[in-house]
């Protein structure tokens, strides 16, 4: 069974930093991609960064180009999203889902299987 767990959300201020995680069991990271994506109140799910599978590639909303950096340990099964200077349009709750061709691009529609979500606050 593929089971996705996202933490590390949380209430920071303004230019500040939190690494999220994405524990993942069920396929290996061989075969499968992640993407993380994020949700805010009131707006539709966009695509904030995704990894391809055996992390050749990785992708990146130009909003949080040179600010997010995405990674893998394979060793345990965990995807990461590291966030610095974090702004308050961050604010949403962010996804993690994998992608079960390996692609990692960041189309919603590539991905089938979905964590719960964790809340990202940024407070001005």
């Amino acid at each position: 069974e593929v089971q996705l767990v996202e933490s590390g959300g949380g209430l920071v201020q303004f230019g500040g930093s939190l690494r999220l995680s994405c524990a993942y069991s069920g396929f290996s990271f061989d075969d499968y991609a992640i993407g993380w994506f994020r949700q805010a109140p009131g707006k539709g799910r966009e695509g904030v960064s995704g990894i391809s599978s055996s992390a050749r590639s990785t992708y990146y909303a130009d909003s949080v180009k040179g600010r997010f950096t995405i990674s893998s340990d394979n060793a345990k099964n965990t995807v990461y999203l590291q966030m610095d200077d974090l702004k308050p349009e961050d604010t949403a709750v962010y996804y993690c889902a994998a992608d079960t061709w390996g692609r990692g691009a960041l189309r919603e529609g590539l991905y089938d299987y979905w964590g719960q979500g964790t809340q990202v606050t940024v407070s001005s």
